[in-house]
């Protein structure tokens, strides 16, 4: 059945039932537009690509000879795609793989540049065609600001401090100098450094206060060359719930730095041994995965409560600049390459995530959904020739309104979905108002199987007109593939009613809904 049948017949199911109470339940939420909130930063819509698996090799680059149409090597089929998304940062070249990357290597007649065994994802020989140029010229194709992350794990302070000079300096320099000698005369505007990555683990498995003293060290020795702007540097943050760490950096770091990221991954099972499947899982599997969703909350509020203890200015941000479902990998496939499918069950935890980021937009700076393409929650699959836009690539679409805008207070009274002694909200809302002034509504859904009566109290808001767009199928496992990849898209929304201050609209079960208000 395709999207619109699905949803035609959808509505007349529920339409049938609104005469029995006892299985239509009433969602009430008030939205007062007189009291706005934080501007929701674009970067919290941000993405991350990694060299790992088929991220950066036939997802993003195939090169000038591929037969696959490229535009300077860059797939014009994903770089259109990505256009539309509206991916306000990018960042690179890592997680895990940032630790090992020397930047020298990637540089030059790509024919000259030396290989390297990638030892954290699959030992595939990577053969460095992809580097600095390459990167910064394709976050400028597709209208994104970098995120550069700096290696600090096996790399020097001599070569961070060269990076960035060759990045971004417009001196007579030796940097800049040989940067011009490899093509680029102008610098590129790079606002955004990571020193290191998860130095907790991968990038070094340091103590907090051993990494303290190194970020201190490699900060100083990042210059800021450019009088348009200083750059942006993260701190590596706690996984999860290390709120020890983040104890530590805030009090031995806190002053040099602007952002402390934040990494939680979300598993279904919640054990790394045995993830679950993309795919194949039971309701118990899918309420266990939106309860470890929705935990990002309690990590963000916690960790602040911490951050503001030695920053009583909230000077400093939180970027959670790894987060996103990750799953045992597709059978047949690569361990190491984190390949998975990407069900209606991801585009509601993404949905989920974005809300509390929003929520917390006074404070959360930024957040990069892991990953870009091919790998772990993608946006974007490819097949050779082939590709496809996942249910999280069409909530990043729906929600791309929400970016720069002006959050909305919401207060909302929710039914639980509920499991055993477990539950959580159903229901979740969040609202901005945009430059133009029009507000945008996003609800979602988590309840697979009840529809609600969503009743809204608007004040401050004049509107008589409410349209939107949803995005459901006919089961949470439901997901693209290239032999039908329009199963799970959005589709105008028309159940939804303004009257005078009141927005009244009917929320189908597992759903993602976007109203805009005019």
């Amino acid at each position: 059945m395709n999207s619109k049948l699905f949803l035609a017949s959808l509505c007349v199911a529920t339409v049938a039932r609104l005469g029995f109470a006892a299985e239509t339940a009433t969602v009430r939420f008030s939205l007062d537009a007189d009291k706005p909130g934080a501007v929701i930063n674009r970067n919290v819509y941000g993405q991350f690509a990694e060299h790992l698996g088929r991220c950066i090799y036939e997802g993003i680059w195939v090169g000038e000879q591929s037969p696959i149409p490229n535009t300077r090597g860059y797939r014009n089929d994903v770089v259109a795609a990505l256009k539309t998304l509206q991916v306000p940062l990018l960042r690179w070249p890592g997680g895990c793989f940032a630790d090992e990357y020397h930047w020298k290597d990637g540089i030059g007649p790509r024919e000259s540049r030396p290989a390297m065994i990638n030892t954290h994802w699959g030992g595939v020989v990577e053969n460095n065609h992809f580097g600095t140029h390459e990167f910064l010229d394709f976050c400028e194709l597709i209208g994104a600001e970098p995120f550069v992350c700096l290696n600090v794990g096996s790399g020097t302070v001599q070569e961070a401090m060269e990076w960035v000079e060759y990045m971004t300096s417009d001196a007579q320099s030796p940097m800049a100098n040989l940067r011009r000698k490899n093509g680029r005369e102008k610098s590129w505007r790079v606002r955004y450094v990571a020193v290191g990555n998860e130095s907790w683990g991968c990038g070094g498995t340091m103590r907090p206060e051993f990494y303290a003293d190194n970020f201190r060290r490699y900060n100083t020795f990042i210059k800021n060359y450019s009088p348009d702007y200083r750059i942006y540097r993260v701190a590596c943050g706690p996984n999860g719930d290390n709120y020890a760490w983040t104890e530590t950096l805030m009090k031995e770091a806190a002053r040099w730095m602007n952002g402390l990221a934040l990494h939680n991954y979300t598993l279904p099972t919640g054990n790394w041994q045995k993830k679950g499947s993309s795919t194949q899982f039971s309701e118990d599997e899918y309420f266990s995965t939106l309860r470890n969703a929705v935990r990002m909350d309690e990590l963000i509020t916690k960790h602040l409560a911490i951050m503001d203890q030695a920053d009583p200015r909230k000077r400093v941000d939180l970027v959670v600049d790894e987060w996103g479902v990750w799953t045992d990998v597709e059978p047949g496939t690569n361990r190491g390459f984190l390949y998975q499918q990407d069900t209606l069950r991801n585009a509601i935890v993404a949905a989920l995530h974005l809300h509390i980021f929003q929520k917390h937009a006074a404070r959360v700076s930024m957040a990069n959904i892991a990953q870009m393409i091919n790998v772990l929650q993608a946006m974007i699959l490819t097949e050779k020739e082939k590709m496809l836009l996942t249910p999280t690539y069409h909530v990043f679409e729906m929600f791309k309104v929400h970016q720069g805008a002006t959050s909305l207070p919401v207060e909302v009274s929710s039914p639980d979905y509920a499991r055993a002694a477990q539950k959580l909200a159903a229901v979740s809302v969040s609202a901005s108002r945009d430059a133009a002034g029009k507000i945008h509504v996003s609800l979602v859904n988590a309840d697979p199987s009840r529809d609600f009566q969503v009743s809204a109290q608007l004040s401050g808001v004049r509107a008589n007109r409410a349209t939107g767009r949803i995005l459901t199928a006919a089961a949470v496992a439901a997901h693209n593939t290239f032999a039908a990849p329009d199963t799970v898209k959005p589709v105008a929304f028309t159940a939804a009613t303004i009257s005078g201050e009141k927005l009244d609209l009917m929320l189908p079960a597992k759903s993602i809904v976007m109203v805009e208000l005019n």
